[in-house]
């Protein structure tokens, strides 16, 4: 389920919720913002469309939200709905949902690289998404264009240097851990990771899930540059705190294919992000 898909449902509940005389006087034109969490509790998307309903309507923003939540948990695809804070609501989608969200975004960039979008005739690594090769010398002037970060800060390449090398080093990594699960033996496996990602303790992989799904809603240059650098911290956490290969002597499990099920959701956003702005998507930095 995808944020747009989300806003969907929410629209028709509230609607629901409207024909049964729970919530009265909503805008027939009510819209619905669906986002990833920023610093909000838990689950996988939020929304603040009760407070809009509360202001349209006199209706408190927290009773709006709390019949908003009653409904939506009765939806296909969501497994938990709750209120967070003065009226919030934050969506937990369940591991179906969660399998094809995956499975969606890997799917985008595969169609795109079948019918030559941007960097459809880049050279293709084994085992990964067409890449490109790394050109600092272009892509530095692009992207302090759209960021209005100092062109002379992003040529210093680490990590903590500047968004652009975070970005493309997060790309380049995800390659790497791709390559590395084909010399394994290992595959990516959505489903695995729609169950994992439902019960687990460590918020990591749920926080970079939300990320990957709500880049599609962002479409401006400058916005997408930063979001694509949310991501790569994201990926950051995740990979530090869920390592998608076994180290040492581990032995490959289901845990690794669910992890690199979303190492390929990632490469998969960035690589679009960074075509769709003109920048290179290298697969080795």
């Amino acid at each position: 389920m995808t944020p747009a898909q989300l806003s969907r449902t929410v629209q028709h509940t509230l609607g629901c919720a409207l024909s049964a005389g729970k919530v009265s006087g909503l805008p027939e034109k009510a819209r619905v913002v669906v986002e990833s969490p920023p610093r909000r509790g838990g689950g996988d998307y939020a929304t603040g469309v009760a407070f809009q309903v509360a202001a349209h309507t006199g209706w408190p923003s927290r009773e709006v939200a709390a019949v908003l939540c009653e409904r939506l948990v009765r939806e296909l695809g969501i497994e938990r709905a709750e209120v967070v804070g003065g009226g919030f609501v934050n969506v937990t989608l369940d591991a179906g949902a969660r399998t094809e969200l995956l499975r969606s975004l890997v799917a985008e960039r595969e169609s795109a690289d079948r019918t030559g979008g941007p960097d459809g005739g880049a050279a293709r690594s084994p085992g990964v998404r067409s890449a490109g090769l790394d050109a600092p010398g272009r892509d530095i002037p692009r992207w302090a264009a759209l960021t209005g970060e100092d062109p002379a800060a992003l040529a210093v390449r680490t990590e903590r240097a500047g968004s652009l090398f975070r970005v493309q080093y997060a790309h380049a990594r995800t390659c790497s851990l791709l390559r590395g699960a084909v010399r394994l033996g290992l595959a990516p496996e959505p489903a695995a990771a729609g169950a994992a990602f439902s019960g687990a303790a460590h918020p990591a992989p749920r926080r970079l899930l939300s990320l990957l799904a709500d880049r599609a809603r962002i479409t401006a240059p400058g916005p997408l540059a930063r979001h694509l650098d949310g991501v790569a911290l994201a990926f950051a956490d995740f990979h530090d705190a869920c390592p998608p290969l076994p180290r040492g002597d581990e032995k490959p499990g289901a845990a690794h294919r669910a992890r690199l099920a979303l190492v390929e959701a990632t490469g998969a956003v960035l690589a679009g992000g960074l075509s769709q702005l003109g920048v290179t998507a290298p697969a080795h930095i």
